[in-house]
């Protein structure tokens, strides 16, 4: 092996080592994010970073969480591979491309513009043909594509968002940043059960930016 072999087979060890000591043990996420390389999803000057453990900067205001945090609401979600997914806050792109190594649809949308071409981009570039990336208010989510096996929010609201509840199917599960902006915020775990009663389990503490409605002034 060359130096440049080894020391990629080195940084997947230690990024892998990361995931599962801060809890990610399900074999399928781990091996999603193992075969999804976080460098092209980061620009600029952070993306000597792309590797480590932390959120960084993206445009529109945005950040990149950190992949165990990804790894963390991923796992939470249960995804099998014949779920439809919708993902509200594309952000970077990351997230989604995850997902779409694990579920057989991802739908992602973002209320920016410019984040959804950018990861379009990249979405195309490794050929991941299973996303379709919109730009919208996800607030009110994705009525036309509506019911989802499963949903992820990747930005905090005060409370999991009725309209996004009403499109989860039964037996579905929503992950979702509960909590101000300014204050502490929970990763909620929404189950809607037989008959549409809603089930919670509240993971650990998390810090999102703020789920807002309308598009980004980009759009």
């Amino acid at each position: 092996m060359s130096a440049a072999e080894i020391n990629e087979a080195e940084r997947k060890m230690q990024f892998l080592y990361a995931l599962r000591s801060k809890g990610v043990t399900d074999q399928r996420v781990l091996s999603a994010m193992e075969s999804v390389d976080r460098g092209p999803f980061i620009r600029g000057l952070f993306s000597e970073r792309a590797y480590e453990d932390m959120p960084l900067p993206i445009a529109c205001g945005q950040t990149i969480s950190q992949p165990s945090v990804v790894g963390l609401m991923t796992q939470a979600l249960q995804i099998s591979p014949r779920d439809k997914v919708l993902e509200i806050g594309t952000g970077s792109g990351y997230q989604a491309a995850i997902l779409s190594r694990l579920a057989r649809r991802v739908y992602t949308i973002d209320r920016h513009r410019r984040l959804v071409q950018e990861a379009r981009q990249v979405f195309d570039d490794l050929d991941l043909t299973n996303i379709t990336a919109i730009t919208g208010d996800g607030s009110f989510g994705l009525a036309d594509q509506a019911p989802f096996d499963r949903i992820i929010v990747t930005a905090a609201a005060e409370d999991p968002p009725g309209p996004l509840i009403a499109q989860l199917k039964e037996g579905g599960i929503m992950v979702v940043p509960v909590g101000q902006s300014d204050a502490v915020q929970h990763l909620i775990r929404v189950r809607k059960m037989p008959g549409g009663a809603l089930e919670y389990d509240e993971l650990r503490a998390v810090r999102f930016v703020p789920l807002l409605e309308g598009l980004g002034k980009d759009t």
